[in-house]
């Protein structure tokens, strides 16, 4: 059943214009909406649970366009759900809080076909750039009519004359300060320091941040599903998120089919706004964390999020001290290790043994100061890093079916939950400040996808130790995709070692990357590292001489700029490698 909380809405149907405007007004989730003969169209929540209450296998939602009002900090919550298909072709839904739109949880063989999601207000807003230091390390800006102005930072700068974006992200804003009249400041940290090659925004260009307005209380995520199996999400369009747009944990075997995430256009915006939209969603499009069996994305679309496209991972916990077979992590929740398991090691050296069974895991007290000196010198996410290391951090003893050897800061994952298993396939994904595709499973394809403007690289796959997030990669096929303009290495496999270093090969196994076409991409178009047993072959590489991989990434990897080719590889063993 789904949360009802007996609040009317109303809709109108969809081929009605609307012409309301944002300026001026109090309380977002108070304007209404009629038909356009006035009569109030039944509420949304009350249609889904009539139909479900009534045992129906198979609800059809009548078209029209549904504005509804969170409940629990959600707009639609279904739980134990099983054998149900939700149709609701030509439905939109207007989110009228920046929380949740749509829960499952616990559900099996369910389906939501057809639904568009929009929120209003929007959670991120816009404004034209009117002042910058000299030294760009600050900026003012004037947000926009149809733009609310309860800001909070995660801020993207977009080239007025283009809509794309003009630069790269800026970590380290400080609190954005309201200056009156829909005017703002934003101050970049006190160790900001100019940069020609990043720092590239202009007085008149379009800054983009994040906006709140949830009088209940906000939720992430658009659309979260948790401990589902079989779900599938079908023809399902989002036009705004409050974090990720599609994301999922704990989940078995999610279908996406040809459902998209994407910026709404000026001409079919229901609400006039002064400049139109740049954003979609305001983090990662589709994330998939701790899966059984991986997601399959089948024909979907994700351009304009302000993170990655995909990114599909499981969990690493952090080993603090290895004694025969048992192994001592730390964790502030509950981990997904279980009894039974075949749990993924590697050396804090970025090694990668044999993996190992788990036979028992048990407390182990908690974090001592040993251990929080450690963490507190790592390069590692920062969140992470104080969490793990502050008093009262649990740890865990887990003995593993043979003796191991490994140093402080090695880590140690569940395969049964990382998204094995998963497919990429024939989707169009790009114009984001980060990654295209993700990859931190094993047993999957990325195939036949296309993939354009990403301002990092177009596939990656790697385990990535900043984040804790697994997990190393075997049995991958990278093949037939289209990638254009990417400002990265287009398609990079790599593992780095906790101590910052190149993996030793091992870390990925069997990995093809094959007849892939890559155009308009600074070089090296290929990159490869830590694997044994890798195939090249068929692919098309077109770099352009204009566009170069940046200067950190060329230090970073000990490279020069004289020496680099369209494909390299380092730490790799049993490579079998073919021309075009």
């Amino acid at each position: 059943m789904i949360a009802n909380s007996g609040i009317r809405n109303r809709a109108m149907l969809l081929i009605l214009v609307l012409t309301l405007s944002v300026t001026g007004y109090s309380n977002p989730s108070d304007r209404q909406i009629a038909d356009a003969s006035g009569t109030t169209v039944p509420d949304l929540r009350k249609i889904i649970d009539d139909g479900l209450s009534s045992g129906k296998k198979t609800i059809v939602i009548p078209p029209g366009v549904y504005r509804v009002k969170p409940v629990n900090r959600q707009h639609l919550y279904f739980k134990n759900l099983k054998n149900v298909e939700i149709i609701a072709d030509n439905v939109e839904m207007i989110c009228t809080e920046t929380t949740r739109a749509i829960t499952f949880e616990n559900c099996e063989n369910v389906v939501l076909r057809g639904m568009t999601v929009d929120y209003d207000p929007l959670p991120f807003s816009q404004g034209r750039i009117t002042a910058l230091a000299p030294d760009k390390s600050w900026i003012e800006f004037k947000l926009f009519d149809g733009y609310l102005g309860n800001l909070e930072e995660r801020i993207e700068i977009f080239d007025a004359r283009t809509n794309s974006l003009k630069r790269g992200t800026h970590y380290g804003w400080k609190p954005l300060e309201h200056l009156g009249q829909r005017r703002y400041k934003a101050v970049k940290a006190d160790s900001y320091r100019y940069n020609p090659e990043d720092d590239k925004e202009d007085v008149g260009d379009i800054i983009v941040t994040n906006n709140s307005y949830a009088p209940g209380g906000s939720m992430p995520h658009a659309i979260h599903s948790d401990r589902c199996v079989n779900l599938t999400l079908q023809n399902v369009t989002f036009y705004a998120s409050n974090c990720f747009t599609y994301f999922e944990t704990n989940c078995d075997r999610t279908t996406y089919r040809n459902c998209k995430i994407d910026r709404r256009a000026a001409e079919n915006d229901p609400v006039k706004r002064e400049y139109p939209r740049l954003r979609s969603s305001n983090a990662d499009a589709f994330h998939s964390k701790f899966a059984v069996h991986g997601p399959q994305l089948i024909g979907c679309y994700a351009k304009y999020q302000g993170d990655d496209c995909v990114n599909i991972c499981g969990e690493y916990y952090m080993i603090m001290a290895c004694t025969g077979n048992t192994v001592r992590i730390l964790t502030q929740r509950e981990i997904n290790i279980k009894t039974g398991d075949p749990v993924e090691l590697v050396s804090y050296t970025g090694a990668r043994l044999p993996d190992a069974r788990v036979v028992a895991i048990a407390p182990d007290g908690t974090v001592n100061a040993e251990e929080a000196r450690f963490l507190m010198a790592q390069q590692m996410n920062k969140n992470i890093q104080a969490g793990l290391s502050k008093p009262g951090t649990k740890a865990i003893a887990i003995t593993l079916d043979r003796a191991v050897d490994l140093p402080m800061g090695s880590v140690i994952a569940s395969t049964k939950h990382m998204g094995n298993g998963f497919l990429v396939q024939e989707c169009d994904f790009g114009f984001n400040r980060s990654r295209g595709i993700l990859i931190k499973a094993s047993n999957g394809k990325v195939i036949g996808n296309r993939l354009t403007g990403n301002w990092m690289s177009a596939v990656l796959v790697t385990p990535e130790w900043w984040w804790l997030e697994s997990g190393s990669s075997n049995d991958v096929e990278i093949s037939g995709n289209t990638i254009t303009d990417c400002r990265d290495i287009a398609i990079k496999v790599e593992a780095r070692a906790g101590n910052g270093q190149i993996a030793p090969a091992g870390a990925h196994n069997r990995i093809t990357v094959a007849k892939n076409r890559i155009t308009g991409s600074p070089l090296p178009n290929i990159n490869v590292t830590s694997t044994r047993g890798l195939t090249i072959s068929g692919n098309t590489c077109i770099p352009d001489p204009a566009v170069k991989v940046s200067a950190w990434i060329i230090k970073r990897n000990g490279w020069k700029e004289e020496t680099l080719s369209p494909i390299m590889t380092a730490n790799c063993e049993d490579v079998t490698e073919a021309s075009d």
